[in-house]
């Protein structure tokens, strides 16, 4: 199916007719089938929302640059569109930057419950090894504006695949400069901002967003609680579904 507002077109889909609604909002690039078991289990007791971002999945992306603020503008408008009322939402690692947003400057959406799983949105300091890298690509670059006009695509591109990051290396070029927008926000001092009832699960040897943000996000979340999955990688609800199942689902019988 797919809604319509603005400049956007996103694909979603829905399951069940539950009279509780769970929205669930998945990781940058990820697409709705690294939740198709969660939702098999879910989808009996509960109507569930799942979408594909911009760019992803079935969802084009608009003719212009991006910032967090326009994907939480698109999840809000997703929700009074589809009268989800009080929903309960699912966020995995970049869907938590949104979460954080939809609490900042979205606090009419009466949410009161979150599932937050291995979230983004803390901007983690460069080590000495990225700082000097960074350093280096820049130069490169600048040399790349001297060489004849019919090289410096091809040569840019071969910098990106050498410095950047295998996420960003990976995108489109029309999606790129959305991305660096989005991981250089830091939304650590708008953690608070949430009030919901909310667990955390987190990957405990997670490389892409540490356990360290995850006990960070606890004590500023005040009615919160964390659940560290032990040898958890960034994606426990695949990694370890069974045991993450479990949680998700007893939490969830809990309200």
């Amino acid at each position: 199916m797919k809604f319509c507002v603005n400049d956007f077109t996103i694909y979603y889909e829905k399951y069940g007719n539950g009279n509780k609604n769970i929205l669930i909002l998945p990781g940058w690039g990820d697409t709705r089938p690294t939740f198709n078991h969660l939702i098999s289990l879910l989808e009996e007791m509960y109507t569930i929302y799942i979408i594909d971002y911009p760019g992803f999945g079935q969802s084009p992306f608009p003719n212009r640059d991006l910032k967090i603020e326009d994907y939480a503008n698109l999840v809000k408008d997703f929700i009074k569109n589809k009268q989800i009322d009080n929903p309960i939402i699912i966020a995995h690692s970049f869907g938590g930057r949104i979460v954080i947003e939809l609490f900042t400057n979205h606090r009419d959406l009466n949410i009161k419950n979150l599932i937050l799983i291995d979230i983004a949105g803390i901007k983690a300091k460069k080590s000495f090894y990225q700082k000097m890298k960074e350093k280096i690509y820049k130069i490169l670059k600048k040399i790349g504006k001297i060489l004849p006009k019919k090289f410096r695509k091809r040569y840019l591109e071969k910098l990106i695949q050498i410095f950047g990051s295998s996420d960003y290396a990976a995108l489109s070029q029309n999606i790129r400069n959305t991305f660096i927008n989005i991981i250089n926000r830091d939304q650590r001092n708008d953690i608070p901002n949430i009030d919901a009832d909310t667990l955390i699960i987190w990957g405990e040897m997670d490389r892409d967003v540490p356990v360290e943000d995850g006990r960070y996000i606890k004590e500023n979340i005040k009615d919160s609680g964390i659940v560290i999955i032990p040898k958890g990688g960034h994606f426990p609800y695949l990694d370890h579904a069974y045991y993450v199942n479990k949680i998700i689902i007893e939490y969830l019988k809990s309200l």
